[in-house]
């Protein structure tokens, strides 16, 4: 099951305590004591695995390593060793601690997170002429500690939206070499799917129901991915039994939840035809051509309606293109 929403504690490694020490060589005096080491620091890297933050399911706590004390001799301690989390692109870290958010968005992208407590002076740094002999020392500052809300919203191309069992996984695989579990039965997709069609990222949203907006079917967490997608594809099945009110249904959906999603650019799809006969096929186009003139019928099983997506996917991926090369 695909965790996309989750609690965590991160802790950066305490600074080591500076060291009270003096010189053992024959014929030398004064303090020797070192620095301890920095604390090991936190950070966050993107990776394109929307499934990493299943590494929290269980473990709830990240900690870095503490520095170490520092030492006799002018040995400073060594530094504890920093640690990387890898997040999803499309992660939005919510600082529960101190009310910021930080969120990252691109594949490589790195993020300070928490940083490791300085380590404390030895008591070599204290000395002056007037004080040959200092026993002074600092203890290592603590590291930043956070409570995190881990909160992913997939960053998309295209969107695929509609009612449960309206064929979006199988468009999915047929366009991609996504694997996405298809079968005769709603809620077959229980969590985002992600495939790559070129350079265009597409992803099948679970299927809405009304009152998703308010958390029934597969509730309101799978709506939040459809925020980052650029366009939405939205397919109604040829064996629906009113065209128009499913339609309703989902757009009515998304307004409740973030009126913004209306403003997407939006590209309406008859599918699965390859389970009517051709006249009620034309029918049902009819009708959803009421609500969008430009709708048109699909099937995996129809080589030229995969031609007429494959057309719309390549406008799409020059526009994208055109505004990467501005």
């Amino acid at each position: 099951m695909l965790i996309d929403d989750v609690k965590i504690k991160i802790s950066a490694g305490h600074g080591g305590k500076g060291a009270v020490a003096f010189n053992t060589n024959m014929k030398s005096l004064g303090p020797t004591g070192a620095s301890g080491g920095k604390g090991g620091s936190i950070y966050v890297e993107g990776i394109s695995d929307i499934g990493a933050l299943n590494q929290f399911k269980f473990k709830k706590e990240a900690r870095a390593e503490n520095g170490k004390d520092g030492r006799s001799q002018f040995r400073d301690g060594q530094d504890g060793a920093d640690i990387t989390l890898k997040l999803p692109a499309g992660t939005v870290m919510h600082n529960l601690t101190n009310g910021s958010d930080v969120e990252i968005t691109k594949i490589g992208e790195r993020i300070l997170l928490a940083r490791g407590g300085i380590g404390g002076k030895g008591n070599f740094h204290f000395r002056s002429s007037r004080n040959t002999s200092p026993k002074q020392f600092q203890e290592g500052m603590p590291g930043e500690e956070f409570e995190l809300r881990l909160e992913l919203k997939l960053i998309a191309d295209l969107g695929f939206i509609g009612l449960p069992n309206a064929g979006k996984s199988s468009m999915l695989n047929a366009l991609t070499n996504a694997k996405s579990k298809v079968a005769n039965y709603p809620f077959t997709t229980l969590e985002p799917n992600l495939g790559a069609y070129y350079e265009l990222i597409l992803a099948d949203i679970p299927g809405l129901i009304e009152g998703s907006s308010t958390g029934r079917g597969l509730g309101i967490k799978f709506l939040r991915h459809i925020e980052r997608t650029k366009i939405l594809f939205h397919f109604i099945s040829v064996e629906s039994q009113n065209i128009a009110a499913d339609y309703k249904i989902i757009r009515n959906e998304l307004g409740i939840h973030n009126k913004e999603l209306f403003e997407k650019p939006e590209y309406l799809f008859l599918a699965k035809t390859d389970l009517v006969d051709k006249k009620s096929a034309a029918e049902k186009l009819a009708e959803l051509k009421k609500i969008n003139s430009s709708a048109i019928s699909i099937s995996i099983y129809d080589s030229e309606s995969l031609k007429k997506i494959e057309k719309i996917l390549n406008k799409v991926a020059a526009e994208k293109h055109e505004k990467d090369a501005i």
